[in-house]
């Protein structure tokens, strides 16, 4: 029970803090699977986030959900998911009150500025542990286990995505789940 109540509030934390979308939430996670391994390994994260990705709704709340359900059943899921929306839902009922007010408030535009820069940020840190994860096997280190077949996968997808933009990028997600079939990633 003590564990579950420390799931809603680390994912309250990131619900709170995770600033700029469901993407943003993934340095929490990855936090998360390093503190709480028995809750969901890296390796599981990555596989929350793939199938996050491909699944309708937002990905921050995908994996809440999952996490929760996995700890808990139905409830835990329901749990787990209120905790990360709702610090979310109170800021926002907050600042649409406020900032009607202060919206041309020069502190407020220099916040906002401020935190525009952090949040791709944020998102790039996340990707590496992720990247390593899908194209490194083994604990060896970077360059200790490279896993060729992905690593030709994740380059070509990369390319693919750069010549054909207007595809919709659940195209990708679906040549690399084939792919990672037919290959046996």
């Amino acid at each position: 029970m003590l564990d579950f109540l420390i799931m809603i509030l680390e994912f309250f934390k990131t619900g709170l803090f995770a600033v700029g979308g469901g993407l943003a939430t993934i340095p929490f996670l990855t936090e998360m699977s390093v503190k709480y391994p028995h809750w969901f390994t890296t390796a599981e994260l990555a596989d929350m986030i793939a199938v996050g990705e491909s699944t309708p709704g937002p990905i921050g709340i995908n994996m809440a959900t999952y996490t929760g359900y996995r700890a808990a059943g139905i409830p835990g899921a329901i749990c787990v998911t209120l905790a990360l929306a709702l610090p979310s839902f109170i800021v926002i009922c907050i600042i649409s009150k406020i900032l009607t007010k202060f919206a041309s408030n020069k502190y407020v535009l220099g916040a906002f500025a401020g935190m525009r820069p952090a949040v791709p940020i944020l998102i790039l840190v996340a990707v590496f542990p992720i990247m390593k994860l899908s194209l490194f096997s083994g604990e060896a280190g970077l360059l200790g286990h490279i896993n060729i077949a992905a690593l030709i996968l994740f380059h070509a997808v990369m390319i693919g995505y750069a010549k054909f933009k207007k595809l919709h990028p659940l195209v990708f997600i679906a040549v690399g789940a084939v792919a990672g079939i037919i290959l046996k990633l």
